[in-house]
């Protein structure tokens, strides 16, 4: 009984701190004073310095979707329906997700590398000395740059994605432009694009706090540095999928 108690301490410990941690997110937020600088330059680090491996993610991932719905529907004749596959699965799904993970794996490390160094060189515990919140100075940037950024970098993924899927079917598969580029368009609804977009400002939320959390209670000098970075690319991934099941049971 001795591991599994630990093992549910640990599980419960962790979410009492990921709790806490956003409530008081959510609490310092509307709070003064507000530094739009600190906000931007996390926008930036997250947000545009991540456009290119989000872009690279999402090309070739709607490419081989392209390939592999090609060679199945080519079986039945109904090889014009790739654009509305790729396009479909794109904006639904695999676009917001597959850019979490990559934000994840890029920026959730970073926040917990960022702030476990903090920590253990105890520059957070100078912010408390100096009267400075380090959730509100720290985290509260992190945190809405990440919720903020990501579904923009969905929406241009999911536009990357169906491009690549055009280039395979289109160029490399001789289907016909203008009916692959009217079926891509002709199923979708507002509903598929505002469902990956609400996920993609979800996901956000979950790997900035999940990333802060994780370097902001950090313990145990460098190699618990190290730790906290290994947890929280694979604890908001995991965050991330299971987020993803309930996300799609709700808003499909």
């Amino acid at each position: 009984m001795g591991p599994i108690r630990q093992l549910f301490e640990t599980l419960f410990t962790e979410v009492g701190r990921l709790t806490l941690l956003l409530w008081r997110v959510l609490v310092w937020t509307p709070r003064p004073p507000y530094d739009p600088r600190q906000l931007l330059e996390q926008m930036v680090r997250i947000g545009i310095q991540s456009v290119p491996v989000v872009l690279l993610t999402a090309m070739f991932t709607g490419m081989v979707m392209a390939i592999q719905t090609y060679r199945v529907l080519v079986r039945f004749s109904a090889e014009a329906y790739v654009g509305s596959l790729v396009s479909l699965s794109m904006v639904r799904e695999l676009a917001c997700v597959l850019s979490a993970l990559m934000i994840a794996g890029r920026c959730g490390s970073a926040m917990g590398a960022e702030l476990g160094t903090m920590r253990v060189t105890e520059q957070i515990d100078a912010l408390e000395v100096l009267a400075t919140d380090p959730i509100h100075y720290l985290v509260v940037p992190r945190v809405w740059a990440t919720t903020l950024m990501l579904p923009l970098l969905v929406g241009i993924a999911d536009a990357v994605g169906i491009f690549g899927g055009y280039l395979v079917a289109v160029v490399m598969m001789g289907t016909n432009p203008v009916t692959y580029m009217a079926n891509t368009f002709q199923f979708m609804e507002l509903t598929d694009l505002t469902s990956g977009l609400i996920k993609a400002a979800v996901f956000g939320l979950i790997i900035a706090t999940v990333g802060c959390q994780k370097g902001f209670y950090t313990t145990g000098g460098a190699a618990g540095v190290g730790k906290a970075t290994t947890q929280a690319v694979v604890t908001a991934s995991i965050a991330v999928l299971i987020a993803d099941f309930f996300l799609t049971k709700i808003l499909f």
